[in-house]
């Protein structure tokens, strides 16, 4: 039934500071099994087990961690080498060794998973606002902060006994479809956006902040001095599901038995490159492959991804772990190995290190047995779980005598932490609409409000009796809540259409049509992670404003009030994901292709490739104010030849198009030739309205179009700028040619295509012609 209140503006701003909304916090990977934590039994400690085990050389801190795992590995027995193989990994009490569960959830704020426990002294976390809405912030100094925040806590609580230091986190899976059920769990559609978000929150989490903790000097130099790979971890960070895993169940297919048909150009342009920034850029110590098979091979026992890949041409410095029972389906529901024994076998000398599940441990020693595997797969996987743990410091005695000891209760929920997560909530939520600039509301002549909205309960009964519309008379002003909640999106369920449910739709047009009567605006906010078509709201002129608040976390409440009433300027959020009409959902989920078909009519995927009508954008957001962007200084020619690099006057000359046809060949990405090339773009960024506010400059470059299967257009940079009223600010981009401009030929291999580049900001445009060595 629909539900609705009139309460005073003031009244408001406090029930939005409530529990009104639903705020959805959720663990990734979902289980509901939960492992017992008991008091804190730690490592080349006193007091859980026998002191002399501090002598051993593997809690010897003044050794290299190598040759502490090396010492620690050569004193177990196989079957308990196998036993440390998965994420409920067995204590060895013989060397005072305590258990350990690897798996702790941490997507925006420590979360309820296997491996954390939420009781005295810690009762609750910090929850940040779900991935997709604090992506929408395009604010990577506000991600990284969320991920120191969220390691301080994850770290108290291993103080208290309460959780692991290893988590699963954050997932950076492209948003390819939008009826995909954890699309609200990633940063979004954009490669460049979704890297950039990865190396940031991992950077949080794995380094975190040092100041006002227990140092030592070592401790500190090494973790400072190498910002990509430190020595010392404060949290380790995940990132997953590698690779190309976004779907959970559709067309009679789910995740556990998709095969992925991907070409090498879409892996090398959209799926692969955010993991190879978390780990060549953020020095992650984790990735976690997916269920899903990757053109027939399950990704979990492919070598060429595991080995190859992440670790020699990437250069992890960590652990494989799988997605939980990805390697049982490997045999018990692909047949891909025709035993278990063979699906253990297969995992481990692919590269994978850690099985979340049980599968190892029951079947590895049987393929030892039958010759399939070697106590050396053990040691190599089992050398790198240990190396992350001694970087944790879990094999340094009491946490309280570490770095990060003093943490306790105190560090978790601080106000500091609750003004971040506002904070985060207030700069992703997108203004849509604002018609007539009802937005912000007057303070002074707004005095009562219409709360309306069951938001996101499908059911057929919805509208209820209308009890909000008798009302709608009384207030000055309507505030619809809709849009969408756990039951239509999550993970194991992917969406079948892309409209409000039930009879949500109906319900904001009727209320519409009434204040219109009355002459009364009418504010609809869509909560929701992926899109929903809202033509009817967007083309509907008695609805005044319209505003994405994603699942905007803790403070979401609090957020919207300050904007709707004009304490903060939402400029700053963009949509990170193009928002399709319903009849998108004519494209089959299980189609991997990025780019459009014109003989099939497949319109192809995202604001980069879809070539069909959309409802907003990718990086649409209005603000309460005005901005004006121009190109200052770019150059209009970026000539090689020789490695000789020649920067020709700002206005580009027409006749320098045809010395193009005699520079025709690309170059390799991989070139040392491209270092060459950079060059530095200017803009100017003028704040003309009457407010002071955020804004983001989207710089995006339209590729030559000599070249068939490009994409329309692509981010190569982006900031965010705050302005005061009237104030201007110049922004300086560095472009580096072969990394920014880069595209993908047919085979995957990534090349600089000499022409006519098109660089755009805002209604701002710039050509720049590159011409390269024939």
């Amino acid at each position: 039934m629909a539900s609705g209140w009139m309460i005073s503006a003031s009244a408001m701003v406090l029930m939005m500071l409530s529990s009104s909304f639903l705020i959805m916090i959720h663990s990734s990977d979902g289980a509901n099994l939960k492992s017992e934590v008991n008091q804190p039994k730690y490592a080349c400690a006193d007091g859980g087990f026998d002191s002399r085990f501090q002598d051993f050389p593997f809690c010897n801190t003044s050794l290299v961690i190598r040759e502490r795992v090396d010492d620690l590995v050569r004193r177990l027995t196989v079957s308990e080498k196998i036993e440390l193989l998965v994420n409920e990994a067995a204590g060895v009490p013989r060397l005072g060794v305590p258990a350990y569960q690897w798996w702790q959830e941490a997507l925006h704020g420590v979360a309820d998973s296997p491996g954390v426990q939420f009781k005295a002294p810690i009762p609750a976390a910090t929850s940040f606002p779900q991935v997709i809405l604090t992506a929408a912030s395009f604010n990577a100094s506000l991600w990284e902060e969320i991920g120191k925040a969220v390691s301080t806590e994850g770290r108290a609580m291993y103080n208290s006994g309460l959780s692991g230091l290893t988590f699963w986190s954050p997932n950076i899976n492209i948003f390819r479809d939008p009826r995909w059920g954890r699309g609200q769990e990633t940063p979004g559609e954009d490669p460049l956006l979704t890297s950039r978000y990865a190396v940031s929150y991992v950077k949080g989490l794995q380094i975190g902040d040092y100041e006002g903790t227990n140092v030592t000097e070592l401790s500190v130099t090494q973790a400072a001095t190498n910002r990509t790979g430190p020595k010392r971890l404060k949290v380790s960070a995940c990132c997953k599901h590698f690779t190309a895993y976004d779907m959970e169940n559709s067309g009679g297919t789910d995740r556990r038995h998709f095969n992925a048909q991907v070409t090498l150009q879409d892996l090398e342009d959209t799926y692969n490159p955010p993991f190879k920034a978390c780990v060549k850029d953020g020095g992650v110590s984790c990735i976690m492959c997916s269920y899903n098979r990757l053109n027939g091979v399950p990704t979990c026992a492919d070598h060429n991804l595991l080995t190859k890949t992440i670790r020699q041409k990437w250069g992890l410095d960590g652990y494989i772990v799988s997605d939980c029972d990805a390697v049982a389906i490997i045999h018990d529901y692909f047949n891909y190995a025709p035993t278990p024994e063979d699906a253990v076998s297969e995992v481990l000398k692919a590269g994978l290190d850690l099985n979340c599940g049980t599968y190892i441990s029951k079947h590895a020693q049987k393929a030892i047995d039958e010759g399939k595997l070697s106590e050396v797969n053990i040691d190599e996987a089992l050398s790198k779980l240990v190396s992350v743990q001694m970087r944790l410091g879990l094999f340094d005695g009491n946490p309280k005598t570490q770095l990060f000891g003093r943490l306790g209760p105190e560090a978790v929920c601080t106000k500091e932490n609750q003004h971040l997560a506002l904070e985060a909530a207030r700069e992703g939520i997108v203004l849509l609409k604002n018609e007539g600039e009802i937005l912000p509301l007057s303070k002074e002549s707004t005095h009562t409000l219409a709360v309306i909205g069951p938001h996101g309960n499908a059911s057929d009964d919805m509208l209820g009796n209308y009890a909000a519309l008798d009302m709608v008379e009384k207030v000055d002003a309507i505030v619809l809540i809709v849009g969408l909640n756990e039951e239509q999106e999550k993970e194991a369920h992917d969406r079948k259409d892309l409209l409000l449910p039930g009879q949500q739709q109906t319900l904001v047009t009727t209320v519409a049509a009434k204040a219109a009567v009355e002459n009364h605006p009418v504010i609809l906010v869509i909560m929701c992670g992926g899109p929903v078509d809202i033509s009817f709201a967007k083309d509907n002129v008695n609805i005044s404003s319209i505003l994405w608040i994603g699942y905007p976390g803790e403070a979401g409440g609090k957020a919207l009030a300050q904007i709707m009433y004009g304490d903060y300027n939402p400029a700053g959020g963009r949509l990170p994901l193009t928002w399709y009409p319903e009849e998108f959902v004519k494209v089959s989920m299980l189609n991997m292709h990025m780019r459009p078909n014109e003989t099939s009519g497949y319109p192809g995927r995202t604001y980069r490739f879809y070539m069909g009508k959309t409802v907003y954008d990718f990086g649409h957001g209005r603000s309460f104010t005005n901005f004006l962007s121009s190109f200052v200084l770019a150059p209009g020619t970026i000539y090689s030849k020789k490695l000789i690099r020649q920067v020709t006057s700002f206005q580009t000359s027409p006749n320098s198009l045809g010395l193009i046809r005699h520079f025709t060949s690309e170059l390799d990405a991989e070139d040392p030739s491209c270092e060459n090339l950079n060059f530095d773009v200017t803009l100017n960024v003028t704040n003309t309205g009457n407010r002071e506010g955020s804004h983001v400059l989207l710089l995006y470059a339209k590729p030559p179009t000599s070249v068939k299967g490009l994409p329309n257009k692509y981010l190569v940079a982006f900031d965010r700028i705050h302005l005061q009223a009237k104030k201007s600010k110049s922004v300086v981009f560095n472009i580096v040619p072969c990394r920014d401009l880069k595209l993908v030929q047919g085979e995957g291999k990534g090349v600089l295509y000499p022409g006519l580049y098109t660089l755009t900001v805002d209604e701002a445009e710039h050509s720049v012609i590159l011409i390269l060595d024939s």
